[in-house]
């Protein structure tokens, strides 16, 4: 195993101290606070932490002495279950001896000290300990004056200002008065207070009937059944006579950062629906990518002074990223920018055209004649028609959010080069949508009585139908995007809306050459997809009106979920005035990936919109997670292993146990027809409420008191033990659609085979008797009221921001881009020196009125800053996981041909050129590609010696 701590941790001090005394021995690895975390520390980013011989990762210092420890007795596991006051370790130390063994120290003490030296450092400082708790005082004393905690403390460079510190504020202000005998109840571990018997609701109140108990005790004795996995090897193709579930979530737009509410809007909720299909055993292909095409890559890459196509190599990379983070499952995530979407693009086209459902129209449009374009909407600004607002888009207006036509604007001015354009007529293409009313209008209230849609999916497509359906423009005069092949209008390319949706087709032919085994099988592939209810009508209007025009066979929506909105403490996201988490931020909170996963699902808007808040996060972390779910499972398990040697007792039901099979049963059978209708949301309340009254089973039956009677006691014991655990098992299960790596780690625990992770429609026992389960230790660890109060301060916006609006961030942008021009321009014509710096003090200026994250991005940029000093050599990386051996799947051999092909790119760029500007934005594609590999397979970079 190995453990990795930091310098002047309090907590890394425990760690590292009861790993030194623990009876299993591993190595140490010291991470600097400024280094780059790499390897698993790159997702985790918490220290301690505990790489177990297994290959298990212990991110809580409460889990690693839990594992450490090992607490053999019922009393000690409950210390890590409840924690202690002062009185309590007071009576349980003895003799004021240590709890290792020949009066050492062990890990056990450790635990003990983590959850009580900050109360016993209020109680020295009162001038107390020692006459209040005197055992107590002579054990701190023995455990902070051992060698082996000296040496550890010395080595980690720990002082007491920093253990002072590390005393919560609240701590430092109790008055001891009000505690009897001074005692100040400790933060429990793995529950915050122990619940009281008397308020406790009795699990046997709960009315089931005679029949279904009797149904779930017959299905409980007739055992696990047996099931033959699908094959998931690559490529996944639909199989005859099974379910084969197609499900997309909306490709997210490549020129943004996603936030919380983009994340559980699309990916997050298809990621789950995949999950629970693979759970029960469905084939099942998930597919998605970046929607790259348009005039918002455009905006964006004149902003940030690249190509289009390097601002989507940049955000694509960033986008992976963030779903790798939160452990979304894709089996293919691609992009828009192929071959094969303009191929299979095309041919939709020249089907639906040469079937007679386009028109063509004259339109008028906006032309700047300077830059010889017709401009896209984004492309425009000027005076709003509505409230006289300067800076209006040539979409909008964001200052009275009024939509607006282009040649509405008064004074319209082109936002490239902000002369006068003029008005001119355009040829274009429309979909005629009015042909597909009537069909349209059937196939929607099909797919609402059967509920395929949700009530937000069926509301938005009838009002559409309702107002009548019109014919919708597909071609704009842009050069960014999928070009339109009819002679007729060469020059021209698709219109985004029109585009982006067969990138679900072009993706899955990028994933797999055969891939109208999907998208041309209606019989036997069922389509699944998810999206923020803004997306619904490309979806369920547009979409299908394209495939059906084709009269190909395509493969049409059948289950459409469109969401609404997720709010940010009340406010909407915005990444400029720092409001909300988004998904490259959420990893820097140091909570796990899982707990956002649980409160975002939790929290699924799926019929008004929600709101996201730390309160409402930290909340369901320690009251559902820690104390409900966390608490049964732990309890369980380690009643199992300290009391029947980590073995599954023999199960011998009464009356009691069959009721409790079937109340588990049916919160079983409401979980399968909640998530069945996509109600994720409320199918995850039912993983709560079993574990609820999971708890309350082994608080009815008190197993602890049991296992000290009789025989038959004991027994009694090892049934409910028995049944507990395999409750805890089907929790494993039933979670992992929503929190996958907590279900993984929980599975490790129980030492569930692979072919027992299975969804199984009723309660039967995945656990049989004799079965050996592994070693328990704690899932979750509590969120402090402090830490949620700096991560609302963090991300409230209420930090110092920059006053730009996204209307005038916009143009600065592009000021700034026109102005780096120009200095580039003035250097490469040798221009006089003074005259380049005082244009480079202009860009300066114009850079220094950016938001703060974006200023931080142009520190890093020095290509426009006549003034720029050498960079210091970057210093040595602290060493990462050792690297372990990975297959080389498809997507990451494509990844590393793109890399080879890039490179190549880039010595060709060099070699032709002097221009740093350009080698730089090449190499900058170079390195995002590198990024994306594992951390296994990413060049080391060469060590050189000093030129002298």
């Amino acid at each position: 195993m190995k453990l990795y701590v930091t310098k002047d941790c309090q907590e890394s001090l425990i760690a590292l101290t009861a790993l030194k005394v623990a009876s299993c021995k591993g190595v140490v690895e010291t991470v600097s606070s400024d280094s780059k975390p790499t390897g698993f520390l790159k997702v985790i980013k918490q220290i301690p932490c505990l790489e177990t011989d297994s290959g298990s990762i212990l991110f809580t210092i409460e889990s690693i002495l839990f594992y450490l420890a090992s607490p053999s007795s019922q009393e000690h596991t409950d210390i890590f279950l409840e924690g202690i006051t002062l009185q309590e370790l007071n009576t349980l130390i003895p003799r004021n001896s240590l709890f290792g063994e020949n009066e050492t120290v062990g890990p056990l003490d450790m635990a003990v000290f983590l959850k009580t030296f900050q109360q016993i450092e209020i109680q020295k400082a009162a001038k107390t300990l020692y006459s209040v708790y005197p055992r107590v005082g002579f054990w701190y004393d023995k455990v902070t004056s051992s060698k082996v905690y000296q040496a550890s403390k010395q080595e980690l460079e720990v002082s007491e200002k920093r253990i002072s510190k590390e005393i919560p504020t609240s701590s430092k202000n109790n008055n001891l008065k009000n505690s009897p005998a001074g005692a100040i109840q400790p933060t429990p571990v793995a529950s915050q207070t122990k619940p009281a018997e008397n308020t406790v609701e009795n699990f046997l109140q709960v009315k089931v009937s005679d029949e279904d108990k009797s149904f779930s005790v017959s299905k409980w004795l007739g055992g696990y059944p047996e099931i033959i996995p699908i094959s998931t090897a690559y490529p996944i193709k639909p199989l005859p006579g099974k379910k084969n579930n197609l499900i997309t979530s909306a490709l997210p737009y490549v020129n943004n950062v996603p936030h919380l509410g983009n994340i559980i809007g699309a990916v997050l909720s298809a990621d789950c629906f995949a999950r629970y299909c693979r759970l029960k055993n469905e084939n099942t292909l998930y597919i998605c990518g970046t929607d790259e095409y348009g005039t918002a890559t455009e905006t964006k890459a004149l902003a940030e002074g690249l190509t289009p196509q390097q601002i989507c190599d940049k955000y694509h990379a960033l986008h992976s990223d963030v779903y790798h983070w939160f452990n979304i499952s894709f089996d293919y995530f691609g992009r828009t920018t192929t071959k094969q979407q303009t191929e299979i693009a095309q041919d939709i086209f020249w089907k639906v055209h040469n079937n007679g459902y386009t028109v063509a129209e004259t339109v008028e449009q906006l032309y700047c004649v300077k830059c010889a374009n017709f401009l896209a909407d984004r492309f425009v600004e000027g005076i709003c028609p509505f409230c006289g607002y300067e800076d209006a888009r040539g979409d909008q207006c964001d200052k009275c959010s009024k939509l607006i036509n282009p040649t509405e604007l008064k004074e319209p001015r082109c936002k490239v080069c902000s002369s006068s354009p003029e008005i001119k007529t355009s040829r274009h293409l429309f979909l005629d949508l009015p042909q597909f009313e009537d069909t349209l209008k059937t196939f929607t209230d099909i797919r609402t009585n059967s509920k395929s849609y949700n009530n937000t999916t069926s509301s938005i497509t009838y009002s559409w139908l309702k107002s009548g359906l019109k014919p919708r423009c597909i071609t704009r005069d842009l050069k960014w995007g999928t070009p339109v092949p009819h002679p007729d209008y060469r020059g021209k390319v698709f219109y985004v809306w029109f585009d982006a949706p067969i990138g679900y087709v072009s993706i899955t032919a990028n994933y797999m050459k055969e891939w109208e085994l999907w998208w041309k099988n209606p019989e036997n592939v069922t389509l699944h997809q998810f999206m923020a209810k803004d997306n619904v009508p490309f979806h369920s209007v547009i979409f299908p009106s394209s495939l059906m025009a084709t009269r190909d066979n395509y493969t049409l929506v059948k289950n459409l979920d469109g969401i609404d909105y997720l709010q940010y403490e009340g406010m909407k996201f915005s990444k400029s005035r720092g409001v909300g988490v988004f998904g490259d931020q959420a990893a820097e909170t140091g909570i796990p990936s899982d707990i956002f996963r649980c409160y975002l699902l939790l929290n699924r808007p799926e019929t008004s919109d929600t709101n996201f808040t730390w309160a409402g996060l930290a909340e369901t972390n320690n009251n559902i997670l820690l104390n409900n779910f966390g608490n049964f499972v732990l309890r369980a398990l380690t009643f199992c292993k300290n009391t029947f040697n980590s073995t599954i007792p023999d199960i011998t039901l009464n009356s009691d146990d069959e009721h409790f099979i079937a109340l588990v049963n049916e919160h079983l059978a409401t979980f399968i027809r909640h998530f069945d209708n996509r109600c994720m949301g409320r199918a995850f309340e039912s993983v709560f409420s079993i574990s609820k009254i999971g708890n309350q089973y082994l608080q009815y039956n008190k197993p602890w008191v049991l296992a000290k009677g009789s025989e038959t006691d004991k027994a009694k014991a090892g049934s409910v033990i028995g049944l507990a655990v395999n409750v805890a098992a089907l929790l494993s299960v039933m979670v992992s659609p929503y929190m996958p790596t907590v279900s993984g780690v929980l599975q490790e625990q129980l030492n569930i085979p692979q072919s027992k992770k299975f969804l199984t429609g009723n309660f039967v026992p995945i656990l049989k008797p004799g079965h050996s389960i592994g070693q328990p230790f704690p899932l979750f660890s509590k969120i402090e009221d402090s830490r949620v109060k700096e991560l609302q301060n963090k991300y409230s916006g209420g930090q110092e921001q920059s006053q730009v609006t996204p209307v005038s961030l916009d143009k600065l942008q592009s000021d700034i881009a026109a102005q780096g021009n120009k200095v580039r321009e003035l250097k490469a014509n040798k221009a006089d020196p003074t005259v380049i710096q005082q244009e480079v003090k202009i860009l300066l200026d114009l850079k220094s009125k950016l938001p703060p994250e974006l200023q931080a991005n142009n520190k890093n940029n020095k290509k426009n800053n006549a003034n720029a000093k050498p960079q210091p050599k970057p210093q040595p990386k602290v060493q990462g996981v050792p690297a372990k051996k990975i297959e080389i799947t498809p997507e990451i051999a494509e990844l590393q041909k793109k890399i080879e092909i890039q490179g190549n790119k880039v010595r060709e760029t060099k070699a032709s050129t002097t221009d740093k500007t350009i080698i730089d934005a090449e190499v900058k594609i170079l390195l995002g590609l590198k990024d994306q590999l594992p951390p296994e397979l990413r060049p080391q970079p060469n060590k050189k010696g000093k030129k002298k």
